[in-house]
C-alpha cells in the first residue's frame, strides 16, 4: 500500500514573475511539501530563488548599487597602441612648441626689458607718494582753501604742517638710506662673477617685468600647434546637418534638435582625431547615408576629403545600421616617403600567407591574402598601377612552388626581369605575341583541367575540400599558378572579335574556376571600359585596387558598381598620390592603401633570387629554364646589351623584319634604341659578335630585310646555350 502524498502547497505564478522573470518555470507535477519552518523574509526568500537582492522592487540602494557598463579607463589608454601613439603625440608637440619659442627667444628678451623698465616706472611712480609725503600735502592745501572761509583753524593747519613737516624728514632719511642700500647691492652686482650678475638681473627683471605688464600684453606669442583640424562634437553635428543628415532648426531651440550620440570621442588617435557615433533614430538617416556625403561632410571640417577617412561598424564589433567610424588626419596621410616592400629583404615567402601590400592612413600594415582569389588593378598611368601590382607577383618570386605565367600587353622593361622565373612570358600585342598569349591560356585551361581530374580522383582524407593544399602541392608537384597579364587593353584592342570574345572567355573560366585548382589572376588595366575590359571578366574578380582616375563612374568601373556611393572613390586622389590607391577587398570592405615601394632594380634581383629557389628546388621549367640571357646572368656572364635586348624582343618569333625588331628595341628601351636606324642595329650586333646568315627574312609569304634568332644566339657562350637547352 502506497503512502498518501503530503498536501501541495499553492504557488502564484502571477507573483513570482513579477519578481523574477527568468526564474525556470515550476513543475506542478511534482507536489512542493509544506513549509515547515516560519516564512522567511523577502530577500531570505530571493537568495533561495536565486532573485538578485539589488534587483528587488523595494531595495532603496537598487539605483546606486548597480554596476555601470561604462569603460573603467578613457579611450586613448585602453591599449598599449594607443598610449604609444597619444605619447609619441604629445612628445612631437612638445618638441614644436620648445623650437617654435627657441626661435623666438631674442624678441622674448626684448620685449621682457621693455616690460621691465615699465614696471621700473609704475614701482617709482607708486612708491614716490609715500616717500615725498605728497598725500600730507595734498590735505595741508586743503586745509589752507578752508581758512579762507574759517580764520579760526590756522592753529589746526600749523599743527598738520609741522607733524608733515617732521614725516617728511623721517621718509626723507629711509629714502636715503634705501637708495645707499640700492647703490651699494648695485656696486656688489658689477663687481660679482657673471653668471651670479645673470642670475640677480633675472632675479630683478622678471618681477618688474610681471609689474609692467598689460592686460593685453602676452610675452610669449601664441603658438598655433601643428594640428590643423579641431574637433568636436560640436562641430561634428554642424556638419552632419549642413550635410542634411541631421535635421535642421526650423526655428527651434538649439537643446531640442537631433543630435548623433558618440560612443567614442572625439578623441586624438596619431595624426588625427578619431570618433564612433550614432545616427538619431527617428531622422532615417542611415551609416550608408554618411559615407556617401564624404565631402560634404570634409568642407564642412574645413579639410580635403583625402583626410576623411569613414566606414561602418557592423554587428560584428558591436555596431548597428546607422554607427560610423570617421578619422580626420591633420593632414594629407597619404604624402612623403614611401614604405620599402618587407618582400625586399626576405629570403623566402609562402604564397599561402597573406603578401604584405601597404599601409593605410593611420600606418596600419596592410595584407592582401592571394590564395583562392582573383585581382584587378586598374587606374590613370604613370600613377603607380604596374609598381603595385607587381608587389603581389614579387610575393610569389619567393615562393619556389609558385610558377608564374606573364603577358605584359605593353611589352616593355617592366616585366623583363621575369624571363629568368616565368613559365611563360608574353611581350608586346603584335601578331606573334597575341598568338603566344592564346597558347598560354590553352595551356593554363589544359592543366586546370587535369588538376581537377586529379583532385577528384584523391580520397577525401587528402583533399577533404577539392581544392589544393600545401601538401598536394608537394606530394604530387602542383605549384600554385601565379597568372599575371598587365595592359589587358592593349590585347582587346589589338584582337579580332573572335580573338577577343575567345580570349575574355578563356580568362573568365580561368579567374572563375581557376583558384580552387591553386590558380591567381592577377589582371591589370587602365581605365577598363566596356571595350577594353568588358563587364563579365570585371565582375568576377574577388579584389580589386584602382589608382588615381577621372571621375567616379571610372572609379565605379574598377571598384564595382555603387561603390564611390559606399566611400570607395579612386576619384578624389590627386596627381601627388602615386603608388596610393583605394583597394575593395569585398561587397562592403575596402580602404585606402599607400602601397609598398618596389623599384625595377629590386625587382629584377628578386627575380634572380627566385630562379636560384627554382634551381634548387628542382622548379625551374619552361621559358625560364631555356631563356639564354637568364641562364648567362645566372651563371655570371654578361652578354652584350644589343644582343639580350634583341632576343627579349624576338622571343616569340624565330625571325622578325629588321622594322619590327626597331619597334619592339624602342618599346624595350627608347632612351637607347630610340636614334637607331637599320644601320646602327646591323653596326651594333656586329660589334658584339653576330654573324647573320642572312640577311633577308621570310614571313608569312613576305620577304624583307631582317635577322634570324639563331643568328643572334650563336652570340652567347656556348656553355650557356647547353645550360639553357639550347
Amino acid at each position: 500500500m502506497t503512502e498518501p502524498l503530503p498536501e501541495a502547497t499553492v504557488v502564484s505564478l502571477d507573483d513570482h514573475r513579477a519578481a523574477r522573470t527568468d526564474t525556470p518555470p515550476i513543475d506542478l507535477t511534482k507536489p512542493t511539501p509544506a513549509p515547515a519552518e516560519p516564512a522567511a523574509t523577502e530577500a531570505e526568500s530571493a537568495e533561495g530563488t536565486g532573485v538578485d537582492v539589488i534587483d528587488l522592487p523595494g531595495n532603496p540602494l537598487a539605483d546606486w548599487l548597480t554596476v555601470p557598463d561604462g569603460p573603467i579607463l578613457p579611450v586613448w589608454a585602453r591599449s598599449v597602441k594607443s598610449l604609444r601613439e597619444n605619447t609619441t603625440a604629445l612628445c612631437r608637440l612638445g618638441w614644436w612648441h620648445a623650437r617654435y619659442h627657441a626661435v623666438r627667444t631674442p624678441k622674448y628678451l626684448f620685449k621682457t626689458v621693455l616690460l621691465a623698465a615699465r614696471g621700473f616706472y609704475r614701482a617709482v611712480t607708486g612708491i614716490w607718494p609715500t616717500l615725498s609725503a605728497q598725500e600730507q600735502s595734498a590735505t595741508v592745501k586743503a586745509l589752507k582753501a578752508q581758512l579762507k572761509v574759517r580764520p579760526e583753524d590756522i592753529e589746526l593747519a600749523a599743527r598738520h604742517q609741522a607733524a608733515y613737516a617732521e614725516r617728511t624728514r623721517t621718509r626723507q632719511w629711509r629714502f636715503g638710506i634705501a637708495a645707499v642700500g640700492v647703490a651699494a647691492a648695485a656696486t656688489g652686482i658689477m663687481l660679482a662673477d657673471p653668471l651670479l650678475q645673470t642670475g640677480i638681473g633675472a632675479a630683478v627683471t622678471v618681477p618688474l617685468a610681471h609689474l609692467g605688464r598689460g592686460e593685453e600684453t602676452r610675452l610669449l606669442d601664441q603658438a598655433a600647434p601643428p594640428i590643423r583640424v579641431d574637433m568636436s562634437a560640436q562641430q561634428l553635428n554642424d556638419a552632419l546637418r549642413a550635410a542634411g543628415l541631421l535635421k535642421s532648426g526650423s526655428g527651434k531651440d538649439e537643446k531640442d534638435l537631433p543630435r548623433v550620440s558618440c560612443t567614442m570621442g572625439p578623441v586624438r588617435d596619431g595624426r588625427g582625431w578619431s570618433v564612433i557615433f550614432d545616427m538619431p533614430r527617428g531622422g532615417g538617416k542611415t551609416a550608408s547615408d554618411v559615407l556617401a556625403k564624404r565631402e560634404v561632410i570634409a568642407q564642412e571640417l574645413g579639410v580635403d576629403e583625402i583626410q576623411v577617412i569613414m566606414s561602418r561598424v557592423r554587428a560584428a564589433n558591436g555596431g548597428n545600421a546607422g554607427r560610423v567610424s570617421m578619422w580626420v588626419a591633420d593632414d594629407d596621410p597619404y604624402l612623403g616617403t614611401p614604405n620599402p616592400s618587407p618582400l625586399e629583404k626576405a629570403e623566402r615567402f609562402s604564397i599561402w600567407e597573406p603578401v604584405p601590400f601597404g599601409q593605410d592612413a593611420r600606418g596600419i600594415r596592410i595584407s592582401v591574402p592571394v590564395m583562392w582569389q582573383s585581382m584587378f588593378f586598374g587606374g590613370l598611368p604613370r600613377r603607380g598601377k604596374t609598381f603595385t601590382q607587381r608587389l603581389l607577383t614579387a610575393a610569389g618570386l619567393l615562393d619556389p612552388y609558385v610558377r608564374h605565367y606573364v603577358a605584359d600587353g605593353k611589352g616593355g622593361a617592366d616585366w623583363m626581369p621575369m624571363k629568368a622565373v616565368a613559365h611563360r612570358l608574353v611581350m608586346g600585342a603584335e601578331d606573334d605575341a597575341i598568338e603566344a598569349l592564346k597558347a598560354m591560356l590553352a595551356e593554363l585551361l589544359g592543366e586546370m583541367e587535369r588538376r581537377f581530374a586529379l583532385l577528384r580522383d584523391l580520397p577525401t582524407s587528402v583533399c577533404p575540400e577539392g581544392k589544393l593544399t600545401p601538401e598536394i602541392v608537394a606530394r604530387y608537384n602542383l605549384p600554385v599558378i601565379f597568372v599575371t597579364i598587365d595592359e589587358l587593353q592593349e590585347y582587346f584592342t589589338a584582337m579580332e572579335r573572335e580573338d577577343r570574345e575567345q580570349v575574355i572567355n578563356d580568362l573568365c573560366r580561368i579567374a572563375r574556376r581557376g583558384p580552387a585548382a591553386g590558380f591567381i589572376s592577377n589582371f591589370a588595366s587602365q581605365r577598363p571600359d566596356a571595350e577594353s575590359v568588358p563587364a563579365k571578366l570585371r565582375e568576377i574578380i574577388t579584389i580589386r585596387y584602382s589608382t588615381q582616375v577621372v571621375d567616379r563612374t571610372s572609379s565605379d568601373m574598377v571598384l564595382g558598381k555603387g561603390k564611390a556611393a559606399q566611400g570607395a572613390d579612386a576619384s578624389v586622389l590627386s596627381e601627388d598620390h602615386k603608388g596610393v590607391g583605394v583597394l575593395v577587398t569585398g561587397p562592403a570592405s575596402y580602404v585606402t592603401v599607400r602601397a609598398d615601394y618596389l623599384d625595377g632594380p629590386t625587382f629584377a634581383q628578386m627575380c634572380r633570387k627566385g630562379r636560384a629557389l627554382r634551381e634548387e628546388a628542382g622548379q625551374l621549367t619552361g621559358d625560364a629554364a631555356g631563356d639564354v640571357t637568364a641562364a648567362a646572368d645566372a651563371a655570371g656572364i654578361t652578354v652584350p646589351p644589343i644582343v639580350s635586348d634583341v632576343l627579349e624582343v624576338m622571343r616569340h618569333s624565330p625571325r622578325m623584319f629588321t622594322t619590327d625588331l626597331l619597334a619592339g628595341l624602342v618599346n624595350i628601351d627608347e632612351d637607347t634604341y630610340g636614334d637607331y636606324n637599320a644601320e646602327a642595329l646591323a653596326s651594333a650586333l656586329e660589334a658584339a659578335g653576330v654573324k647573320r646568315t642572312s640577311k633577308q627574312v621570310k614571313i608569312s609569304g613576305a620577304n624583307g630585310a631582317g635577322y634570324q634568332r639563331r643568328d643572334i644566339e650563336a652570340a652567347v657562350p656556348a656553355e650557356i646555350l647547353l645550360s639553357a637547352g639550347r
